[in-house]
């Protein structure tokens, strides 16, 4: 493969440009096509990715030179667009979530293994300053024997496109927006540990909402215990009075010590991550950090060295199971 890869993203909304335009000044790889339903913002990408070409859809990416397709599109399209890129030989990158169900997980993993390529999902929270060290401290056993985590996500606000709010589109609401976010950390800081007793209880507009769940939630409360013997509560949600735009956390507890990360004061974008002993804490991360579109470059410097399938993917099947447990489905 090339030294830098050629990449083609098929979705360039906020999110999918912004990744793009990180990509780019990256020099870890090529911006080489682009294409989006809406022809005036694969335009616009296009203008921030000099020698670009704008594509019809995915079947114009299939079809032009490249190495890796990044997707940012409604989350219902992403099993098929996923499995249709690596079936020609293509690695993949997609925003959360990967899929909406655990089999269209497994299809796309096992899609994947065949073809030897690459898959990649945006759970960005993974490269924030300090989590990594977070993750070594924990699985070194630094915090004894982890029994408890706390997990919360409310943003106050709720998406602004309609495909949100419609579950065969979207596959759930804030905890596959949101939540995934935090079961996707939770389970890659603490190895990946299978879990089981799955409770949720999911409301929309303050209605509780019956099992399986057939429409969107706008809040979660949630709880479960992995195999290890940690429990893991976690609450999420879109439009919560909190006060401020949003409260995010993920905190692990164990006999020898805690650890935690943090947003600061409401902020989406700014984190610290702490070490916890008795009443003193040690700051192994702050604010400023640049760490949106850190985890599409890593995946890019993955392809160029090769681009295999790494059987790490496994958890993003693991990560849609509790998914799917938490939905009763």
């Amino acid at each position: 493969m090339a030294a830098r890869p050629r990449l083609g993203f098929l979705g360039v909304g906020w999110i999918g440009r912004q990744r793009m335009q990180v990509l780019a000044d990256s020099g870890v790889a090529t911006v080489a096509a682009i294409a989006d339903a809406s022809g005036e913002a694969a335009e616009a990408a296009a203008a921030d990715a000099p020698g670009a070409v704008v594509t019809d859809g995915l079947d114009g990416l299939l079809d032009a030179d490249l190495d890796g397709i990044v997707i940012a599109t409604p989350s219902g399209a992403h099993a098929a667009q996923a499995i249709a890129a690596l079936e020609r030989g293509l690695a993949v990158f997609c925003q959360k979530p990967l899929t909406r169900t655990t089999a269209e997980a497994e299809q796309v993993i096992a899609a994947a293994r065949r073809a030897d390529r690459l898959v990649g999902v945006d759970f960005s929270y993974r490269h924030l300053a300090g989590v990594a060290a977070l993750r070594e401290r924990v699985q070194a056993g630094e915090l004894g024997q982890v029994h408890a985590i706390d997990l919360t996500f409310h943003n106050a606000y709720g998406p602004d496109k309609p495909w949100f709010y419609d579950m065969a589109q979207s596959g759930g609401g804030c905890v596959m927006d949101l939540g995934i976010h935090l079961i996707d950390l939770a389970q890659w800081i603490c190895g990946g540990a299978a879990v089981d007793q799955i409770d949720a209880r999911l409301y929309a507009k303050g209605r509780a909402l019956p099992k399986p769940v057939g429409e969107v939630e706008d809040y979660a409360s949630v709880q479960w215990r992995m195999h290890s013997g940690a429990n893991v509560r976690m609450a999420c949600s879109w439009r919560l009075p909190a006060g401020c735009d949003a409260v995010i956390e993920a905190a692990f507890y164990g006999s020898r010590g805690g650890a935690a990360l943090r947003n600061v004061a409401g902020s989406f974008y700014d984190f610290t991550v702490d070490r916890f002993d008795g009443t003193q804490r040690t700051r192994l991360a702050e604010p400023p950090d640049a760490w949106g579109g850190r985890a599409l470059v890593e995946w890019a410097q993955r392809l160029a060295e090769g681009g295999h399938f790494d059987p790490d993917a496994d958890q993003l099947v693991e990560v849609a199971r509790i998914v799917d447990g938490i939905y009763g489905r």
